[in-house]
């Protein structure tokens, strides 16, 4: 175990109060439920067109889909489309259930395409 890990183990047994033997299968299990969330996430992601991609990453950086359709030359209806089979594919309803998905990423490039 890496000094550095252990510092912070010590200081979050300390803060919370619980000794290290308790907190660290805990914290194994949430690094690898987010470790396999964010796998399952990248993957999902990559079964996506390339403009089910578009979409959803300006969907993420706030544009409406008549912003989105004007950005991308097309129609707000091809929009909707995309948008629609993008929600379906992630097993979700609406546009702002994919922004809190995706929240952590970085979309930043679409802003610059």
């Amino acid at each position: 175990m890496s000094d550095s890990f252990q510092v912070t183990l010590s200081t979050l047994a300390s803060d919370e109060g619980r000794p290290e033997s308790e907190l660290i299968p805990e914290l194994l299990n949430a690094g690898l439920n987010q470790y396999t969330s964010n796998e399952r996430l990248w993957k999902k992601w990559g079964s996506l067109s390339v403009r089910e991609k578009d979409v959803a990453a300006l969907v993420c950086l706030g544009y409406t889909n008549r912003e989105i359709g004007a950005r991308l030359n097309i129609s707000s209806e091809t929009v909707k489309d995309r948008l629609e089979s993008t929600l379906i594919k992630f097993n979700i309803t609406k546009r702002t259930e994919l922004r809190l998905l995706f929240a952590n990423w970085d979309f930043s490039a679409w802003e610059q395409a």
